[in-house]
């Protein structure tokens, strides 16, 4: 189950982002990436369907602008898990993306505060503890993790294999990139 990989830091980045640190890749889902004194976890990714009852709760918060799809366009989520073992307060990675294979590069909605689920990236994560904090209706969800949103195109979706690429906030600034079962 070794699949999460330390390669060197000279690799070149697929996005706007070049890492001052390492670089580790997880070539699926589900495996834990140290990113800066963080764990972080892919627990599952999916489209959302802002008609489907289920998925309305999670979907609650995009901004006014943001609301409206193209006909070309899909509501993806990323139910991220993201865990402090240190003994201080860490705040996670601010900056995320979405790749596709033709380098289409997909930033996330930031979601109000009235979504529940909503991966926070400005609220510390406590001393051993987890995002999403447990007792939360984001940790008593099926996924246990918290919403990252993207508006993805179509073509994205056909151009597949997605990478999300998580930029560590120390320095030197370590990057995650992981793999995403869609």
């Amino acid at each position: 189950m070794l699949a999460a990989l330390l390669v060197s830091g000279g690799l070149t980045a697929c996005g706007k982002h070049q890492s001052t640190g390492p670089v580790r890749v997880a070539e699926t889902e589900g495996i834990y990436l140290d990113i800066n004194d963080l764990k972080y976890q892919v627990q599952v990714s999916r489209q959302f369907n802002p008609a489907d009852e289920q998925d309305k709760a999670f979907l609650i918060g995009i901004p006014e602008d943001e609301r409206d799809l193209k006909p070309n366009e899909v509501w993806f989520g990323v139910l991220l898990r993201v865990q402090n073992e240190t003994d201080e307060a860490l705040r996670p990675a601010a900056d995320i993306e979405i790749t596709d294979t033709q380098e289409e590069l997909f930033e996330p909605v930031t979601l109000g505060p009235k979504n529940v689920f909503a991966y926070r990236p400005g609220e510390a994560i406590p001393p051993e503890s987890v995002m999403p904090l447990p007792d939360s209706p984001a940790f008593d969800s099926a996924s246990r993790g918290a919403l990252v949103l993207f508006k993805l195109t179509l073509a994205a979706l056909n151009n597949r294999p997605l990478e999300m690429r998580i930029e560590g906030r120390r320095v030197p600034q370590q990057t995650g990139i992981i793999t995403l079962d869609v």
